[in-house]
């Protein structure tokens, strides 16, 4: 895609412009570290998509993605922590390479730079993209917290999750997108439009992202296999082969996931009983509706300035990636 490109091309302009290089080193060098170790870079193209379509200068809305590129990247930082992940996008991770105590610091750190690189906006689209964002910010933090409950809650329902995984996900992409419209002066009614192609194209990644932590070849996306198995996410794929389990799968799914173990016998126990159940199919089918909702969101846009086609096609693209 010509048009993502040229994303992606101002995007890594803009993160070598504003490489960090202040003192101590001890502390910024974790930020730079974490910030240049790849990705997907998903979030800040997506402000800037956001506002092209409606005609905006993608120039003022650089910051800004840059900015919600570093807020992602301080919550990757205390999630490893909080996960004890060794690897995240097929590299140590910062607590691993450095200390938890500097990975705490630094993406603390990571987060005031966040809030800084709204400072260009005027008095106005401050105050409103800026709001936007510390509620998303703090949704995300509410979202983290039902993720963690869930590790120990006996029982998750459908609704539990998609509200988990609404606030741990689709809001940060939902709200890339509006920023974005914000800064072209999109009107109140498409600006909630985009909001909501966003979040349901975030919750179909996320569901995705659950398929292929069992059902994908994880090590081209840099990620353990199972790993949701191993630390007992209560996942869709665990909520839907619950739904669907006889008596014995489903004291034998319980048992699995009461217990933490490294033990290889619980993931080959785990997906033998997902794959007898088809839950990659029922799983693939919401990853469907959800992406046909965004598109329903995208389609009722009518103040666009430009085609909307290229949105439809980063979604598909998006959602449609290889196992």
């Amino acid at each position: 895609m010509e048009k993502l490109a040229k994303y992606q091309t101002l995007f890594q302009s803009a993160l070598e412009k504003y490489h960090i290089t202040d003192e101590p080193k001890e502390l910024y060098e974790p930020i730079n570290y974490i910030l240049n170790i790849g990705g997907k870079r998903l979030r800040p193209i997506i402000t800037l998509m956001g506002c092209d379509l409606f005609g905006g200068d993608l120039e003022k809305a650089i910051k800004p993605g840059l900015a919600i590129e570093f807020f992602h990247n301080f919550t990757l930082m205390h999630d490893d922590i909080m996960d004890d992940a060794p690897i995240r996008r097929g590299q140590t991770t910062v607590h691993e390479k450095y200390n938890v105590n500097t990975a705490i610091l630094s993406g603390d750190a990571l987060l005031i730079k966040a809030y800084e690189l709204f400072n260009d906006l005027s008095a106005e689209k401050y105050k409103s993209v800026v709001s936007l964002f510390t509620q998303t910010a703090l949704t995300l933090c509410e979202g983290q917290q039902y993720d963690m409950n869930f590790e120990t809650q006996s029982d998750v329902t459908l609704e539990e999750y998609e509200k988990m995984i609404l606030y741990k996900t689709g809001v940060l992409t939902a709200c890339a997108f509006k920023i974005g419209a914000l800064i072209a002066d999109a009107s109140e009614e498409d600006a909630e439009h985009i909001y909501n192609f966003g979040k349901y194209l975030g919750l179909a990644f996320q569901l995705r992202d659950d398929l292929l932590d069992v059902f994908g070849e994880n090590a081209a996306f840099g990620k353990k296999h199972a790993g949701d198995i191993f630390e007992n996410k209560k996942t869709i794929l665990y909520i839907k082969a619950l739904e669907k389990a006889n008596e014995k799968q489903e004291d034998e799914l319980k048992y699995w996931f009461s217990i933490k173990t490294e033990n290889i016998d619980k993931v080959y126990a785990v997906e033998k009983i997902f794959k007898v159940l088809n839950v990659d199919i029922t799983v693939g089918q919401m990853i469907t509706d959800y992406t046909n909702k965004a598109l329903d969101e995208l389609e009722a846009i009518k103040g666009n300035k430009i085609d909307k086609q290229y949105l439809v096609e980063f979604a598909e693209n998006l959602i449609g990636r290889t196992k």
